[in-house]
């Protein structure tokens, strides 16, 4: 449940689904299962910069083999602001 406040999107899929050993990884720059298959490894890894720091919001993921994935990204129902020193 979201925070006070604060709106939530939900995206869940029926994919393969993550395994534990790369739940940690996953927000990382540059990891990726599919090294040499197009795969670079950047792209979770700016939707996580984006949410947490230009948002000021929270995103997770859940996830089992065979089971697909959900994301849950939580943001503040006001923009952050960015000019206050």
């Amino acid at each position: 449940m979201p925070r006070k406040d604060w709106g939530q999107l939900t995206v869940q899929d029926d994919g393969a689904g993550i395994g534990p050993e790369n739940l940690g990884r996953l927000f990382d720059p540059f990891f990726t299962t599919r090294l040499g298959q197009g795969g670079s490894g950047l792209g979770l890894n700016i939707v996580y910069n984006l949410v947490t720091q230009t948002l000021c919001g929270a995103i997770h993921v859940q996830s089992a083999p065979g089971q697909g994935a959900c994301f849950t990204i939580e943001l503040p129902s006001t923009a952050p602001d960015t000019t206050a020193v």
